[in-house]
């Protein structure tokens, strides 16, 4: 009968380890940068300080990198998130000045929700080119990446778009109950994710069609709608995202709003655990993952580095954080002891 495994086994094993050990050696370099960079004050009402602004600031990326899961746990990819982020700000922000009392809430709530739906429909629209025509993830999305940029430039004209709506502005410098909103969304959109996939059989089926999509089309799983859905929902949270940029600025530059947004996704969802390969995914990876990109975009200026080199930084720190979380790479740092058996392969017993 195998033994039990110990406390201490199981953290070790956890998947959830070694990126937060590496999120915690992040605040500890910042610290010893600057003592005071974990003071937190309250002022007017609201906290305010570094870690405020960390996890304001991730809430983009974690909205982003929550539909990028599902994505991937399909065997997919989404590289259009930055482009559709892009045209929900151009399309918010334009219907926003188009209407009659720019400043009213009424005018905030229907610009965003007109947003949403358009980005709904572009996600839905990534899942028709690769569940019915048979495209490939990597290029359906390539091709609404491209495009994206182009169908925000067209709604704004090609212009810095510039609001004036309070509403609108506290997507993203808004407190309720003394946190930021923006992190209250990103935080409300993981726990509706992880509801819908955790206590129903939506999860279970996401895994199935990643793991093997003959395999569970053949056991009667809707393949083709469970990869629709899951491009759409990955729309969905682009097109919140890009709403929480827009409203940092009150403006929309569509051709850099969200520029590369996809690539810090997807680190996210890969330090956060989640295989590339498709199969089984973790949410709450997901957003270690993205509170570890904000910190580490916060800690680059935060030390010294110059922005010459500030990308060089970051994609070292990401390497170093994915090997720490391979199998294989600390099976090679691992000192065997002498005369330790070893197994066919050559690895140790």
């Amino acid at each position: 009968m195998p033994d039990t495994p110990t406390l201490a086994q199981r953290v070790l094993r956890h998947q959830l380890l070694w990126p937060v050990l590496a999120l915690v050696v992040l605040l500890l370099v910042n610290v010893v940068a600057k003592p005071a960079f974990l003071d937190v004050r309250m002022q007017d009402g609201h906290l305010y300080g570094n870690l405020v602004d960390i996890v304001r600031n991730s809430a983009p990326v974690m909205l982003v990198a929550l539909g990028m899961t599902l994505v991937i746990a399909t065997r997919g990819i989404d590289l259009s998130v930055g482009a559709i982020a892009a045209i929900a700000a151009a399309v918010a922000c334009t219907r926003i000045i188009g209407a009659g009392d720019e400043g009213a809430l009424s005018t905030a709530v229907m610009a965003t929700t007109y947003a949403v739906v358009v980005c709904v429909v572009l996600g839905a629209w990534n899942g028709l080119l690769v569940s019915v025509l048979g495209i490939q993830p990597i290029i359906a999305t390539l091709i609404l990446m491209v495009a994206g940029r182009g169908i925000s430039m067209a709604v704004t004209d090609g212009q810095i778009t510039t609001v004036n709506n309070p509403w609108f502005s506290d997507l993203a410098s808004g407190f309720v109950l003394t946190l930021p909103l923006a992190f209250l969304i990103a935080v409300g959109m993981v726990l509706l994710t992880a509801l819908l996939t955790r206590r129903t059989a939506l999860g279970m089926l996401i895994e199935a069609v990643g793991i093997n999509p003959e395999a569970s089309r053949l056991a009667g799983v809707r393949a083709r709608t469970i990869i629709w859905t899951v491009y759409a929902f990955s729309g969905l949270c682009a097109g919140l995202a890009g709403l929480v940029i827009a409203a940092n600025t009150n403006s929309v530059n569509a051709n850099s709003l969200g520029l590369w947004i996809e690539l810090d996704a997807i680190l996210a969802v890969v330090i956060g655990g989640t295989s590339l390969m498709g199969g089984r995914f973790s949410l709450a990876g997901t957003v270690v993952g993205a509170l570890f990109i904000a910190t580490l975009t916060r800690t680059i200026p935060n030390i010294g580095i110059p922005s010459e080199v500030n990308y060089l930084f970051k994609a070292v720190v990401v390497i170093a954080v994915c090997l720490l979380q391979s199998p294989k790479a600390r099976a090679l740092l691992r000192v065997r002891r002498p005369g330790a058996p070893t197994l066919a392969n050559g690895a140790p017993a």
